[in-house]
């Protein structure tokens, strides 16, 4: 007589929506944290008087100095550039803000979790890429028409996401950078600083990117600030819908390979702090 052979039920496959569940969660909970850390950083009073002031300060600086040149042109170049490089600052903050971690003694739970640390990182100093959106859109809208840079009304909306954008792909610069600064956390503020003196310099900030030599300009074309300010400019400039949206289009594409990159940088700090016990205290 034939049998049939029989076959154990498969196991019920891991819903594919798994792991992207857990990494918003994992990301969720980091940017409680943040939020955690700003609030005691700040208040309303401090930040409107003390950060957002000086920020406005320093684009009126700037704006002054076009002024002083006689040039219209200049004057509104300057205003822009340095209004939008408010987000871009705020943003480098997660290279120190990163290598608080190390300090806090944070990094060896972190490397022998088994969630990924890059992930943790990114959400855990998201208060600085929104706190520098709103730094720089009131920059914009606040001193710009002081130095001729109006928004119309139907561009505000634009505005808001060109920005967002430019410190959302910024943030993915500063944690790669933030990546190799847990190496050396006395160096943080140094970085931090240079980096981002260096993006002020060669993103079309202060001077139009082919002021430099070609190879600086091929430099700053994987900077993803680079992007998000031409794009801005355009939109400023009233430019057609598709001469804003190509550059802000390179800003996302450069800032999704420095976060790819990031994530690796993390993965390979935390398999050599796994092996070596790297972290295992505090610096």
């Amino acid at each position: 007589m034939e049998t049939q052979a029989t076959t154990a039920p498969a196991a019920p496959a891991a819903p594919a929506a798994a792991p992207l569940a857990r990494t918003a969660r994992i990301i969720g909970y980091s940017a409680a944290n943040a939020y955690a850390d700003f609030r005691a950083s700040y208040t309303w009073t401090s930040w409107t008087f003390g950060w957002l002031t000086r920020m406005l300060s320093q684009v009126c600086f700037f704006g002054l100095v076009g002024h002083l040149l006689g040039s219209p042109a200049h004057t509104r170049y300057l205003v822009i550039g340095n209004a939008v490089m408010a987000c871009v600052i705020e943003a480098m903050t997660v290279v120190v803000s990163t290598g608080w971690e190390r300090g806090h003694g944070t990094l060896p739970l972190l490397a022998a979790a088994p969630g990924e640390m890059g992930w943790v990182m990114l959400g855990r100093s998201l208060q600085w890429p929104v706190s520098g959106s709103a730094t720089a859109v009131v920059s914009l809208l606040v001193v710009g028409p002081a130095f001729g840079v109006h928004w119309p009304p139907g561009r505000v909306p634009a505005l808001l996401g060109l920005v967002l954008l430019t410190a959302a792909t910024t943030y993915c610069l500063g944690l790669f950078v933030g990546a190799f600064v847990l190496a050396a956390p006395e160096a943080r503020n140094i970085v931090f600083n240079a980096s981002f003196l260096l993006l002020m310099a060669v993103c079309g900030a202060e001077v139009p990117v082919d002021f430099w030599p070609g190879w600086v300009g091929t430099a700053a074309a994987v900077l993803p600030p680079t992007h998000g300010l031409a794009a801005v400019r355009a939109l400023a400039d009233g430019a057609p819908v598709a001469a804003v949206a190509a550059p802000a289009l390179w800003a996302l594409l450069t800032g999704a390979g420095w976060l790819a990159a990031a994530l690796t940088a993390f993965r390979v700090l935390t398999a050599r702090a796994r092996a070596t016990h790297a972290f295992g205290s505090a610096v």
